[in-house]
């Protein structure tokens, strides 16, 4: 089964290794037909702390590195 990619924006780098992903999904309400925009926040695993606020960037599924983190960096776009 392959890994779940996702893309979102860094919202913090204050962690050490650590970075804060927010992703935004868009779905059409079941009733009212209107498009919704919810987002959540991932956490990731930044080996080399390259990543910094307001890049995008791709996080794939891994297995747990700790409480929170799940998630670790693959690439990172200049936004």
């Amino acid at each position: 089964m392959p890994k779940r990619v996702l893309q979102g924006v860094v919202v913090s780098d204050k962690q050490d290794k650590t970075v804060v992903v927010k992703v935004e999904r868009r779905f059409t309400h079941p009733v009212m037909k209107k498009t919704v925009r919810k987002t959540k926040n991932y956490h990731a695993h930044d080996e080399n702390n390259v990543a910094k606020v307001g890049d995008t960037v791709f996080i794939e599924e891994t297995k747990p590195l700790s409480k929170l983190k799940t998630w670790v960096l693959v690439n990172q776009s200049k936004a």
